[in-house]
Parts: structure tokens; C-alpha cells; sequence
């Protein structure tokens, strides 16, 4: 079997922006070495996968309460035959926010085909 072997490349920067790099990765906590080679390969960054899981784990949470509140709505007012006022704005809210949920997925599911189309 071939075993496949690590390379080193060196490459020749300004201290300065080995500096502006190394902030950089610190503030996306990712490696330099990841930073060059996800950028050069048009791949998404480690930092950019991690808020993709998060907005997916926020997104999956929220949409949890928010068929709970349609559930809870909908016994409500098949109970009552009516339903208040504050249910209803209530309710509208959480309608309110699963539009900008959405806005917020197609966005993100964008940059994501475009990296991935590269």
C-alpha cells in the first residue's frame, strides 16, 4: 500500500499580515493552515460550517415551540370555539418568525451552493 505523506509548503508573507491572518483564524477559531487551504480550495470554512449547525440546531428548537404553540392554539380554539385576542398575536408572532427563519436558511443554503458549485 501507498501511503499518502503530509507536505510542508512555505510561503514568504509580511509579518504584519502573518499577524492580520493568525487574528483572523483566532477570531473564527480555526487553524491558518485551514484558512489557506479551505479559501484556495473554495471550501467552506470550519467557522462557517459550526454557525451552519447552530442556526440548524436554533431553527429545529424554535420550530419545536412553534408547533407547540399551533397545537396548543388550534385545542384552544376548537375547545372555545373562539380564540382571544392575545392567543391570536401570539400566535402571529411565531408565524412572524418562522419568515425570518426562513429568510435567514435560503441566505445561508446560498453561500453554501455557491461554495459548493466552485
Amino acid at each position: 500500500m501507498d501511503k499518502i505523506k503530509d507536505e510542508v509548503i512555505l510561503i514568504r508573507i509580511k509579518g504584519q499580515k502573518k499577524k492580520d491572518w493568525k487574528n483572523l483564524c483566532s477570531k473564527k477559531q480555526i487553524s491558518l493552515t485551514s484558512l489557506i487551504i479551505d479559501s484556495v480550495e473554495n471550501r467552506i470554512l470550519n467557522d462557517e460550517r459550526r454557525k451552519v449547525l447552530a442556526f440548524i440546531e436554533k431553527q429545529d428548537n424554535i420550530f419545536v415551540k412553534i408547533e407547540n404553540n399551533i397545537n396548543q392554539v388550534a385545542k384552544i380554539a376548537n375547545g372555545q370555539k373562539s380564540i382571544s385576542e392575545n392567543e391570536l398575536r401570539n400566535f402571529s408572532d411565531k408565524l412572524s418568525e418562522i419568515v425570518i427563519l426562513k429568510k435567514e436558511q435560503n441566505e445561508i443554503f446560498t453561500k453554501i451552493y455557491e461554495k459548493l458549485s466552485r
